[in-house]
């Protein structure tokens, strides 16, 4: 039932292909005859009315999978890697709201222009506007009392969804709401019943989660035209958003709450909780449309990206230019499956990898770098939102096989949050960095953008800006120098370490293909700093004192959040921790047979965690935390191995059991794309399982079939006799000739071609062509 019921919300009205013409012409038209052009906005509108992409892949995404339980994906309108992300917000302020929106509450405060997807900490959600009828009173309010802020109820029954699209009906207020998008540009169109006091509510308190506004401003430029700024602390600590408002038709009056100054006409107020209600006579069902353009510059370039992107009125060619645009990214892989749920999650999965990065730079090229300070550059494009000791994983080295285009420009943001704070992104958003999460995480993400051999950036620059933050003294860096390890004195110790070595062996590799024999030498060194953990006598990665003693008492499954040695997990989970040197750490466990048993065992053993344990340790199979991203590479360790059999049934299990189409579909945070990103590259029958360099390891692909596009064209994947039951690969060709590695090379993918798997019912090992 919820199944065919999300299906019928989703489902979006096709419009005749003339009409369509007709509207996206008359926009682009406009556009054009302005100074300022966008060629992404203009590749989206004119790509509006292309036949190149017969098939609407939008259809098969349904953005309600994740949006219950602890999945915190957002939910609204946006193009794909936009600054704005237009949606509802929910009174909650609590853990699984973080996006402002979880599938078991039905409450709205506003709809904000900006949003997080998948993350466990709540920011964001500025600029928000809620359309009122009548006397209420500014604010969150509580759910219990409705008198006591501007909230409204909706019904499921009236809500809609559809990638750069979203509906509902606000029953407090009889007041039908519609949402699109553009990259800098939110577009809001609200059905108003008959009113002698309706009126639009710009609210500037109301953040979501850590976020408090600071300072804001709102001034009235004439009877259909508002701007000015929310200025914000939180996850983002010095958070800078610009707007500017135009409404379809004028207001008759302005009413601010929370003003600490006004302007003697009145028309222009100031304050750290500040509120503007514009009102309106309407007639039954009258339509008011407003754009909100966004900067974090200046209102004056939030007008110019308005103008640019989102000049005319048209909210249907918006809509659809939007929808095509998501189209044209989802197209990038065209899977082949006959089984609908399959599809679906494939999809939406596939849409929330494209949530973020977010776009930060106005349509000249202005950006606010790390530093607070403003910049103007047009040779790269700038974004912001990098949430990369989960994205490094998966969702990176997805995009560097569907998104070629976006690498120069993510690595060129990365090198310019260098120069500005003196070292690489560790979780950037609006500019700011929050330091949240543990090691170097960025520094994998430009070795790999390297060691693929990619352009567009300076190599010798991205380089040192690898070595210069691996070599700091901060974020514990210090000790890890000094002792080769950190002590457990200091909280977190091994989660920090073993992220340091992960992010050292993808320096190191960087520094084998620049020609930097002793930094090589170094950084690899470095990189088995894991050694110092793993106790032979319990078989664990376990804390260890400056001294070197072990921690006692020692409980493998124990974990407590953010107070002990390992981040977000236990020593089940945290032994597997070196995706980078597997057989460093056979050789740690003293024979094979050792190390294939634990890891069996991983997915077998049941203990209590405690009371106090990361909430993110979730989607159990075994100890194995499918839920959070240490885990990710793990069950791709038996194909690194030599036992790529295991490695299927994980693998099929996984992608059969912790994924769903339905709210609670995903198992953990989605994570900025990189729960998503898993299911993407395993259903295709890959993962690239070390941090960098390319060598995706094969498991079980859940599709009957795949095409990449890729940066030499089309990469076919078929899986022949593939079935529920025949999850063992037998035989591997590319391009028609045997292939016996249990890897294969983004060069390969890259390059196009055609890799066919055949599927049996049995174990088997291809690289000897013979079953077990």
């Amino acid at each position: 039932m919820l199944t065919t019921r999300t299906a019928a919300v989703c489902r979006r009205t096709r419009e005749g292909r003339r009409g369509c013409v007709r509207r996206i012409r008359c926009i682009t038209t406009r556009i054009m005859k302005r100074i300022i052009f966008l060629p992404a906005i203009a590749a989206l509108l004119c790509g509006a009315c292309s036949s190149a992409v017969p098939e609407d892949y939008t259809q098969y995404v349904d953005p309600y999978i994740g949006t219950g339980d602890h999945g915190h994906v957002f939910m609204g309108a946006n193009v794909p890697f936009g600054f704005v992300q237009l949606g509802p917000t929910s009174i909650p302020q609590t853990w699984d709201w973080c996006s402002g929106y979880n599938y078991a509450d039905t409450t709205v405060i506003g709809f904000g222009h900006t949003h997080l997807s998948g993350t466990g900490i709540g920011d964001l959600n500025d600029i928000s506007l809620m359309p009122v009828v009548g006397k209420v009173t500014p604010g969150r309010g509580t759910a219990g009392d409705p008198s006591s802020g501007m909230w409204s109820r909706f019904s499921r029954a009236d809500e809609r969804c559809a990638p750069g699209y979203y509906a509902t009906r606000l029953l407090r207020y009889g007041i039908g709401v519609e949402l699109t998008a553009s990259p800098r540009v939110g577009m809001s169109r609200y059905a108003f019943p008959a009113s002698d006091d309706a009126g639009i509510v710009l609210d500037l308190e109301n953040g979501q989660g850590w976020d408090r506004s600071t300072d804001c401003g709102i001034t009235a430029c004439s009877d259909r035209t508002v701007e000015g700024w929310r200025y914000s602390t939180g996850w983002a600590d010095d958070q800078r958003v610009y707007f500017h408002a135009e409404f379809s038709k004028p207001f008759e009056r302005i009413v601010f709450t929370g003003a600490d100054t006004l302007s003697a006409d009145g028309r222009s107020a100031r304050g750290r909780k500040l509120y503007g209600r514009f009102g309106f006579r309407t007639e039954e069902n009258e339509r008011i449309t407003v754009k909100v353009g966004l900067s974090a510059v200046s209102a004056e370039n939030a007008r110019r990206n308005m103008q640019a992107e989102c000049p005319g009125w048209d909210f249907e060619a918006v809509r659809e230019a939007t929808r095509r645009a998501w189209n044209g990214e989802l197209s990038k892989i065209r899977i082949e499956t006959a089984d609908p749920a399959v599809r679906r999650i494939f999809y939406t999965a596939l849409y929330h990898t494209m949530i973020a990065p977010s776009l930060f730079c106005d349509v000249n090229g202005d950006y606010r770098g790390a530093d607070g300070a403003v910049r103007r550059d047009t040779t790269f494009t700038n974004y912001t939102t990098f949430s990369l000791w989960d994205t490094y994983r998966a969702a990176h080295p997805l995009l560097t096989l569907i998104h070629p285009e976006k690498v120069g420009d993510l690595i060129n943001t990365m090198l310019r949050i260098h120069e500005q704070q003196g070292k690489l992104p560790v979780w950037h958003l609006m500019g700011c960095e929050t330091d949240c999460m543990v090691g170097n995480p960025a520094i994998p993400v430009v070795a790999d953008a390297l060691l693929k051999g990619f352009g567009g950036f300076d190599r010798a620059k991205a380089y040192e800006a690898m070595k210069s933050s691996a070599m700091r003294d901060d974020r514990r860096l210090d000790l890890y120098k000094r002792y080769g390890y950190i002590p457990y004195e200091f909280n977190e110790s091994v989660g920090y370490c073993l992220e340091y070595a992960i992010a050292d062996w993808a320096l190191a590799q960087a520094a084998q293909r620049e020609g930097k024999r002793e930094d090589y030498d170094y950084f690899l060194a470095r990189s088995k700093a894991y050694r110092h953990y793993f106790d032979p006598s319990t078989g664990f990665i376990r804390g260890r004192s400056a001294s070197g003693a072990w921690r006692t008492p020692f409980d493998p499954f124990h974990s407590r959040h953010m107070e002990q040695d390992y981040t977000e997990g236990n020593a089940w989970q945290y032994t597997w921790l070196v995706p980078h040197d597997i057989e460093g750490l056979m050789e740690c466990f003293g024979s094979r047979e050792r190390f294939v048993g634990k890891l069996d065992s991983l997915f077998l053993a049941e203990g209590d965690m405690g009371a106090h344990a990361s909430p993110d340790i979730s989607g159990l199979i075994g100890q194995y935390a499918h839920g959070n991203e240490p885990s990710h590479h793990i069950t791709y360790i038996y194909t690194m191995i030599g036992q790529p059999w295991k490695c299927a049934e994980k693998v099929r299990r996984i992608l059969g059991e912790l994924y769903h189409d339905r709210p609670e579909g995903l198992c953990g945070n989605e994570d900025v794309g990189q729960m998503s990103a898993w299911y993407v590259l395993s259903a295709l029958g890959m993962y690239q399982a070390e941090p960098a360099g390319g060598r995706y390891f094969f498991g079980s692909p859940a599709v009957d079939g795949a095409t990449l596009r890729v940066r030499g064209g089309e990469f076919r994947i078929t899986a022949a006799d593939n079935s529920p039951e025949n999850i063992y690969i037998q035989r591997i060709t590319l391009n028609g000739e045997a292939y016996r590695k249990y890897y294969i090379d983004y060069a390969e993918i890259a390059a196009g071609g055609e890799l066919r798997f055949e599927m049996g019912p049995e174990p088997a090992d291809w690289t000897k062509q013979q079953p077990l």
